[in-house]
């Protein structure tokens, strides 16, 4: 039996592995590679210099490839490219880059994304992450690995999120979130730190006493930005793990541009 519904439009330009199968009345562009095993549902479209890997599950009427909402755009070769075991779930758009970043929109592996998500020109998504209904990304957007973002989230173009983070429903992001944050609210405010999130990804309590004392250096000891820095910087670690963590968050705060700064 074939993988590919008789009434899928699929250009003979487009590199489909064997294994890929493809749902009906869904539309497959000249410029596209699909990885084996993943799976297009019916009704989507995929088009642009789009580049998907193995092992995702795209549901229907997803648009994956389109061009960037941005009248600068003039129909450079700008690219789309998603990992491998991704879920995608319905009506996501996730458009390609523009020659005013670097080009491509890029989602990494293993993420789970729900229903009405939108990834704008050039966001940059890690792996591992969790962006639930209707999270909306402006063009520019970084988010680490271990994010989630709750309902309804809109964050800012060229906004960054740290690793580990996790926003509330209904989170608007104005300023950049460091890692390990948790945010709520219009503008998002931070409210504490992904301990729980930590713990059940194996972090031990070494590590998670390192990520309280970056916490109280951050939000709770009335320093500025600058003086946050150097406390973080001054932190002793007990391990290496412990010290990757805190080099993680001193190379984001040290990016911070200071006319957006951080959730606060």
């Amino acid at each position: 039996m074939s993988l590919i519904h008789p009434t899928a439009v699929i250009d003979p330009r487009a590199d489909l592995d064997g294994s890929v199968t493809v749902g009906p009345y869904s539309v497959i562009g000249p410029d596209v590679r699909i990885g084996a095993r993943t799976r297009v549902g019916p009704h989507c479209v995929i088009e642009g210099h789009t580049t998907i890997g193995e092992d995702n599950h795209i549901f229907q009427f997803s648009s994956l490839g389109a061009i960037p909402q941005d009248k600068k755009y003039a129909g450079e070769p700008c690219e789309l490219v998603i990992g491998n075991r991704n879920t995608i779930r319905e009506f996501c758009t996730f458009n390609i880059g523009s020659p005013g970043d670097v080009g491509v929109t890029r989602l990494g592996d293993d993420n789970w994304i729900m229903a009405y998500v939108h990834l704008a020109h050039d966001c940059q998504v890690g792996n591992h992450t969790i962006f639930a209904n209707n999270t909306q990304l402006a063009g520019h957007v970084h988010v680490g690995d271990w994010v989630i973002l709750g309902g309804f989230t809109v964050v800012h173009q060229f906004v960054r999120i740290g690793a580990h983070g996790m926003t509330s429903m209904c989170a608007l992001l104005f300023a950049d979130q460091p890692p390990f944050v948790m945010s709520q609210g219009q503008p998002a405010a931070a409210r504490s730190m992904n301990f729980e999130g930590l713990r059940r990804r194996g972090f031990s309590a070494e590590r998670i006493a390192c990520v309280k004392s970056m916490h109280k250096a951050l939000y709770r000891d009335g320093l500025s930005l600058t003086d946050s820095i150097a406390a973080v910087k001054a932190l002793s670690t007990p391990s290496s793990e412990s010290q990757s963590d805190v080099d993680m968050m001193v190379a984001f705060l040290e990016s911070v541009d200071p006319k957006r700064g951080i959730v606060r």
